[in-house]
């Protein structure tokens, strides 16, 4: 496994899902070019196929050379085999995990411990419970990010996953308790029409106004666009240099027509930070 896993788990704005019992499609996401593949154990397995999909993750995950993580199962029994599975890699493997349905503190902690040293996790908010504890979730040692599953939670809210309105304040309760952790922004829930680019870039969009810095990827084709709504625009790049050139000397300044202190120089230098990260990413 990719060793800068771990690390790229933190920052990510792109991470595609492959059904991890589809082996034949790992090398495939990987040069899809998204941030983190995330090999699924999870909704995307049936049943009966569980145990052959850890069998050929971790095969894979012993040899691979991109950035992977893994999603495993909710369901205790389950979830309970998929990490032995991974708990069986080579000591030196830290291994990311992304946790469905993450809802208790405590469990989140013990799950890490039983894994190789310097393992990592990103919760999944996709229940009432895990968006209630999201600010405990974000502070258990070894987890990296936040994400929210909105499907399987608007399902239990009892309302539609593509209502932005009536999910703004559970993805609000993520990025308020990524930023009291010192997260990066949350990854936001996947876009379910594989085809429409439009929507996606409005999703991904509306995505990074909230405060969200990901989303989650269920086609390769889906990357791209999403990378693309997460790069700060020309204009804003430009606004940002404008900025840091007027507050060189550390005194307050005006830039069109606003006031620039220092919340405004810090964000800036955000918008210049996170389009080199987009421009290399690019280059990959």
């Amino acid at each position: 496994m990719s060793a800068h896993a771990p690390v790229v788990a933190a920052t990510a704005a792109t991470l595609l899902f492959v059904p991890g019992d589809r082996p034949e499609r790992f090398a495939k996401a990987v040069a899809a070019g998204a941030d983190l593949v995330v090999l699924d154990l999870e909704d995307a397995v049936a049943s009966a196929d569980k145990a052959a999909a850890r069998v050929a993750v971790t095969d894979w995950l012993a040899t691979a050379t991109g950035a992977c993580a893994v999603r495993i199962n909710a369901d205790p029994a389950e979830r309970a085999a998929d990490v032995a599975a991974l708990a069986a890699l080579p000591a030196s493997t830290p291994v990311t995990v992304v946790v469905a349905k993450a809802e208790q503190p405590g469990d989140l902690a013990a799950l890490l411990a039983a894994l190789p040293a310097g393992s990592t996790a990103v919760a999944l908010v996709e229940t009432a419970r895990g968006v209630l504890a999201a600010a405990a979730l974000a502070e258990v040692p070894g987890v990296v990010r936040l994400a929210i599953g909105t499907f399987d939670l608007a399902a239990e809210l009892g309302i539609d996953p593509e209502d932005d309105e009536a999910l703004a304040p559970s993805r609000g309760a993520l990025v308020l308790a990524s930023a009291a952790a010192g997260l990066a922004g949350p990854v936001d829930g996947v876009t379910g029409a594989v085809d429409d680019a439009e929507l996606l870039t409005a999703d991904t969009t509306r995505s990074r106004r909230r405060g969200f810095a990901g989303k989650l990827c269920i086609h390769p084709r889906q990357v791209p666009v999403v990378r693309a709504g997460f790069a700060p625009s020309a204009a804003e790049v430009a606004w940002a240099e404008r900025v840091l050139a007027s507050a060189q000397d550390g005194a307050l300044a005006v830039v069109d027509g606003r006031m620039v202190d220092k919340p405004v120089v810090d964000r800036a230098r955000r918008v210049l930070a996170a389009s080199k990260t987009s421009e290399n990413e690019e280059k990959r």
